[in-house]
């Protein structure tokens, strides 16, 4: 019944961009093309002399290694808007799917936009996921290193959704996506549900209820927040709860992001994780709890981040100095991120 309250959606949506876009052309300005992205490299050493914690990016042991070249582009005339985005490089790789096709590069975004009203806007095509607080790009994380909940969740969602804006403190996304997460060709059909509810109650702090849910999929529950409690400190949360639509299994867990700034160019944050990856039938489950301590060194357009992370988990799942399965990792990890 929801695919078929949004399928009748599309075709109103169409309807209207069809009647509209004759005038909309005619009658506004062309707006410049904008470029935008990222280039980062860093250098990772892991306490134990191992590659040992198993979350994506900075996994390359005493090595000065590359994250990768992220290009954007977008474009807005009228009502109508697109955004493309590819990665190259081993950082947007690890997320691709198909992998292993060939070259290291990867779409991050590929999608077009239309206003439909002041307040409604159609989205359609490859998008990054609305769930979770952490993203693929080292420009929009304060840590260099991901969460396990980043790590377990969806990076990309691609489908057709539609945003409604109640005030400018309310708004709510429905869309439908394909059966899997992180493909633009799905396996069978588009047969998954998501919506977002946005909230701003009060200034500087914003929350995310996010829900996708599919037959194939799984379903995942997810809240993200974040409050700029002053013009130093800033608070982020992440919860979620996941269930695979066939078998036990799934993960649920939350990552707190306290962060203070001592100056305008120097920022440090903690990133407190305890992920539980559920018991499947006849098993038991796991936990990890992981402390990751981040500066944010900031010059112009180049952030430097030295980082330390400690991760300690239920079961043996690291190694330690003599390659021995131990419950504890560390490492120290410092990129270099260049935004445009």
């Amino acid at each position: 019944m929801k695919n078929e309250f949004l399928l009748l959606l599309l075709a109103a949506s169409t309807y209207s961009f069809a009647s509209r876009a004759q005038d909309t052309v005619k009658t506004t300005a062309d707006a410049p093309l904008v470029l935008y992205g990222s280039v980062d490299t860093y250098y990772k050493d892991d306490f134990s002399g191992h590659s040992n914690i198993p979350t994506y990016f900075a996994s390359d042991n005493n090595s000065v290694s590359i994250g990768m070249v992220d290009l954007g582009l977008k474009k807005t005339v009228g009502n109508a808007s697109f955004v493309g985005e590819l990665s190259f490089g081993p950082r947007g790789q690890e997320q691709s799917t198909p992998s292993g096709t060939g070259g290291y590069y990867h779409i991050q975004n590929l999608y077009i936009s239309y206003n439909l009203t002041p307040k409604l806007t159609a989205t359609a095509g490859y998008m990054s996921t609305f769930i979770g607080y952490e993203v693929i790009s080292p420009t929009g994380n304060f840590n260099y290193s991901t969460s396990y909940l980043f790590g377990a969740g969806p990076f990309q969602n691609a489908g057709f959704k539609l945003t409604y804006a109640f005030s400018d403190k309310v708004s709510l996304m429905a869309g439908i996506f394909n059966d899997q997460w992180n493909v633009y060709t799905s396996q069978h059909d588009v047969s998954t549900f998501g919506a977002q509810l946005t909230v701003t109650p009060v200034k500087n702090w914003t929350a995310y209820l996010n829900v996708a849910s599919g037959p194939s999929s799984g379903t995942i529950f997810d809240l993200t927040t974040a409050y700029q409690i002053t013009s130093a400190f800033k608070l982020g949360l992440n919860g979620a709860d996941f269930t695979p639509a066939h078998g036990g299994g799934g993960y649920d867990g939350v990552a707190l992001y306290p962060q203070y700034a001592v100056s305008k160019a120097v920022t440090l944050g903690l990133r407190g994780e305890y992920f539980n990856s559920k018991a499947v039938t006849g098993g038991t489950s796991a936990n990890i709890s992981e402390f990751t301590l981040t500066a944010n060194i900031k010059s112009g357009p180049l952030t430097f981040i030295p980082e330390i992370r400690l991760d300690h988990g239920s079961s043996t799942s690291f190694l330690n100095h003599s390659g021995d399965p131990s419950k504890s990792a560390g490492q120290f990890a410092v990129a270099a991120v260049y935004a445009f």
